[in-house]
């Protein structure tokens, strides 16, 4: 039973050696420095963040539930 432990806790330990390591791999060490033909544009103000982030997919997923509505109600019509 002891070898069963040991071997879960040597998994464990690689598996969070291996997390650690992707982790300090991704980190945005070089973000400050510009790139050549890095060119980033003015900011966003808040009016066109929630339009752009909340606005169009509430109006998209209003607009999809409402033609599955409409080709589900027809259906019921013929039958």
């Amino acid at each position: 039973m002891e070898n069963v432990d040991k071997r879960n806790a040597l998994r464990a330990g690689a598996v969070s050696a291996a997390a650690t390591l992707m982790m300090l791999m991704t980190s945005p060490a070089f973000a400050l420095t510009r790139d050549d033909g890095d060119d980033p544009g003015q900011g966003l103000t808040v009016a066109q963040t929630l339009g752009l982030y909340v606005a169009i997919p509430l109006l998209a997923f209003a607009v999809i539930a409402g033609l599955v509505m409409v080709a589900s109600g027809s259906d019921k019509k013929k039958k």
